[in-house]
């Protein structure tokens, strides 16, 4: 079965904005479609109230609710009317008795309309042009049919909204029954233009529109930008990885991320770091193989030689030559079997353990306590002296006990090559940035030219202690030291016979 190719970040930034865009869409859609009908009825409270009004005016000025009655009332209460377009009165049979369009009053307080537009029974709206007269202005009989199926049919006695529209006018009308002394004798219809209604409710859905567009904008750029400075890079990265574990002969070019200083820079410069470690960690292994396997050979070798002499050499004293060789030789093997697993165990751990901040002259001197008691009661008469001027601690980050180890084998290797009655030196001291570490002794110093042949794997000079060191030392001290970010050199000292070993390690930040 095929797998399913999993859908980039991109995408996935893509889709949860959709998801987000069409929730808010939703809700968006509800909050307009809210707006209107909450905007009409707080328009239509204004219409009772004034429809109240009305109905206290005619009780109290006890209008009799007829045709003459009423327009006596329009002319007289004009001002109860103001801001509205129309006010029309009808009788509970349904026929006009009042309308302030067909009153001659100031035009200053009644705007006429030239169109009437009614609602259907079937919820349709119709409209019909109508043409005002100024003289005994009628009503269509279409329209008064209209109105009456309205009153009579669909008023149910609680107050009616009709909204229309007339030459791109809205209206909200509002029909109510009137009541004179706790009875119904007719019915009110209050109309006013609510063109600020649609435009607050367009104003509304402009700045929706504006805001999506500008978010979906924002997006867009963010998406962009997104894509382009943290998505590609990471997808090179994935490549690069994948073509150093293909062992690909051309792994992907990331040079030109490493100038960045952001967190793409920072990772990619880990990534080709650790990259770079395994491929010596590898490289090293292959090598370490590759030279245990000489070094093992030559005293196998010779081992082997010495074993087949033996049964036919007949003189005590050269059997016991050749024994002496057979046990050097497994000496030698033993050692360098036991350095080399020493060695990959603590490459192994260096990596897992974190480094702290270490005063470098406690270390030294738990390390040179130790020694003094083992040349003390191994009857070795070698003095060993720590030269510190500066009182101050000094501080390195590090591992502790790899320090240690440092220490150690660099005052072995000293005591190893130093005769009775000699004297090593530990000095410590401090230049610019770093802290120095200097072990001298009084040993026959470095018959080479080129000291720094002494730090690789297996090499050893002195073949009087070939099977008391296995040519590892010094090389796993230049590995704990490279790893404290500091350095290690050799050379013969200029003041008296001997060696010196200088370590640099950078001050703790």
């Amino acid at each position: 079965m095929k797998q399913k190719k999993p859908a980039s970040i991109l995408k996935k930034f893509l889709l949860f904005n959709l998801v987000i865009f069409s929730v808010l869409g939703v809700f968006t859609v509800i909050y307009l479609t809210a707006i209107q009908p909450n905007l009409v009825k707080q328009r239509t409270a204004n219409h009772t109230y004034v429809i109240n009004n009305t109905s206290d005016h005619l009780e109290r000025l006890n209008i009799q609710f007829n045709k003459k009655g009423i327009n006596t009332f329009l002319l007289s209460t004009r001002f109860l009317f103001q801001g509205l377009d129309r006010v029309q009165f009808y009788n509970n049979l349904g026929e006009i008795i009042g309308d302030t369009n067909i009153l001659d009053l100031d035009q200053s307080v009644f705007s006429k309309t030239d169109f009437i537009t009614q609602e259907k029974i079937d919820g349709t709206e119709s409209d019909k042009r109508k043409k005002l007269k100024k003289e005994q202005p009628k009503q269509s009989s279409q329209n008064k049919y209209l109105i009456k199926e309205i009153i009579l049919k669909k008023f149910k006695g609680e107050p009616l909204v009709l909204e229309s529209k007339v030459n791109n006018n809205f209206f909200i009308s509002t029909l109510n029954q009137i009541k004179l002394k706790k009875q119904t004798v007719g019915y009110i219809i209050v109309t006013e233009e609510a063109n600020d209604i649609l435009f607050a409710v367009q104003e509304r859905k402009n700045f929706i529109i504006r805001t999506v567009l500008a978010i979906a904008l924002v997006i867009l750029i963010f998406s962009l930008f997104l894509n382009k400075y943290i998505l590609k890079p990471i997808g090179f990265l994935v490549l690069y990885t994948e073509a150093i574990k293909a062992k690909a002969d051309k792994p992907i070019n990331v040079d030109k991320f490493f100038v960045r200083e952001d967190e793409i820079g920072k990772l990619t410069k880990s990534i080709d770091e650790m990259t770079t470690e395994l491929q010596k960690r590898t490289q090293r292994a292959e090598t370490f193989s590759t030279d245990l396997a000489h070094e093992i050979r030559n005293p196998l070798a010779s081992l082997k030689g010495a074993s087949e002499l033996i049964d036919k050499t007949e003189l005590d004293s050269e059997r016991d030559k050749l024994l002496k060789i057979i046990n050097h030789d497994v000496e030698r093997i033993e050692r360098l079997i036991t350095d080399y697993s020493q060695m990959l165990k603590d490459e192994a751990s260096l990596s897992k353990e974190k480094m702290k901040k270490i005063n470098l002259k406690t270390v030294v001197r738990n390390v040179v306590e130790e020694f003094k008691q083992d040349l003390s009661s191994q009857n070795k008469n070698i003095d060993i002296n720590i030269i510190d001027k500066n009182k101050e601690s000094y501080y390195v980050t590090g591992i502790e006990n790899r320090l240690e180890q440092v220490v150690a084998n660099l005052l072995d290797n000293s005591i190893s090559f130093s005769g009775n009655n000699s004297k090593i030196d530990i000095e410590i001291s401090e230049i610019s940035n770093n802290f120095v570490l200097l072990v001298k002794d009084e040993g026959p110093g470095f018959s080479e030219r080129s000291t720094d042949k002494i730090f690789k794997r297996f090499y050893s000079n002195r073949p009087t202690k070939f099977g008391e060191h296995s040519g590892l030392g010094l090389n796993i001290v230049k590995n704990i030291v490279e790893l404290h970010k500091g350095t290690i050199s050799a050379s013969n000292r200029a003041d008296s016979n001997g060696a010196q070993m200088q370590v640099l390690l950078p001050k703790h930040r």
